[in-house]
C-alpha cells in the first residue's frame, strides 16, 4: 500500500452494481440480496451518478403496507408516504446523491459519512461519473497493514525527516498497530509533533513514548 495519507482510490470498489432510474423495486431488492449491499447508484446516461436508492428507500412501501396514517401522519412523512407508493428507482432513490472523489483522504470520507449518516459512498469523477464505491469496511482496511509496514513508513516518513541529526537514537516499535516511539528526543517539545505525525499514519492504533534518558517525555495520546 502507498504512504500515508491514504486516499479513497487506495481501498475503494472498483466494480460496482448500479441500476438505472427505470429498474423495478423487486429488481432492485434482488440484487442488493445477490450483491450483500445496502445502496445501489442510479445512473443515468454514460454512468453520470444521479442519486442512491437505499434499503431505507425501499422499507416504507412495508411499513406502510397495511396502515391508514393520520393526517397528522401523512404530513409528518410525506416523503416516506410517496416512496411507499414509488415502482421505480427514480421514484424511490434520494437525490442528489452523496458522493465523494477517488482524491478524497479516507479521514474526509469518514467525516461525510458520519455528518450525512450513510454507510456507503459512491465514487465518482469531476464530472459526477460513478468511479467506484466505499463503504465503512472499506475504511477499515488500513487496520489490516502489518506492524513492520506501519514500523518502516513511521522511520522513513517520520523519525528520519524529523530528526536527522540522530535517527538512530529513537527506536520504532509496533505491536498490533500500538506504537511505542524508544530514546530521549534532545528538543521535548518535539514530542507532541512526532506524536500527531505518527497518529496521521493510516493503521496506527495508538502511540506511545517511552524514554530512556532523564527527559520526562511521557504519554501521547
Amino acid at each position: 500500500m502507498s504512504r500515508s495519507p491514504h486516499t479513497v482510490s487506495d481501498v475503494m470498489t472498483h466494480t460496482v452494481v448500479a441500476v438505472g432510474r427505470g429498474a423495478s423495486f423487486k429488481e432492485i431488492v434482488r440484487l442488493m440480496r445477490q450483491w450483500k449491499v445496502s445502496a445501489l447508484p442510479v445512473l443515468e446516461g454514460e454512468g453520470r451518478v444521479v442519486g442512491v436508492v437505499s434499503e431505507a428507500d425501499l422499507l416504507p412501501k412495508e411499513e406502510f403496507r397495511d396502515s391508514d396514517p393520520d393526517r397528522l401522519t401523512q404530513l409528518r412523512r410525506l416523503p416516506d408516504l410517496a416512496k411507499a407508493g414509488a415502482l421505480t428507482a427514480g421514484e424511490l432513490m434520494s437525490t442528489p446523491a452523496v458522493t465523494i472523489q477517488a482524491g478524497a483522504t479516507l479521514a474526509e470520507a469518514a467525516r461525510v459519512m458520519a455528518l450525512r449518516r450513510v454507510k456507503r459512498l459512491p465514487v465518482v469523477s469531476g464530472g459526477g461519473m460513478l468511479e467506484g464505491v466505499i463503504s465503512r469496511a472499506d475504511l477499515l482496511k488500513v487496520f489490516l497493514r502489518s506492524d513492520e509496514e506501519l514500523a518502516e513508513e513511521i522511520r522513513r516518513d517520520i523519525v528520519v525527516p524529523l530528526l536527522p541529526a540522530s535517527p538512530l537514537s529513537v527506536r520504532v516499535t509496533v505491536s498490533d498497530g500500538r506504537v511505542t516511539l524508544t530514546g530521549r528526543l534532545r528538543d521535548p517539545s518535539l514530542v507532541p509533533v512526532v506524536a500527531r505525525l505518527v497518529r496521521g499514519v493510516e493503521g496506527v492504533v495508538d502511540v506511545d513514548f517511552d524514554p530512556t534518558g532523564g527527559d520526562t517525555v511521557g504519554r501521547s495520546a
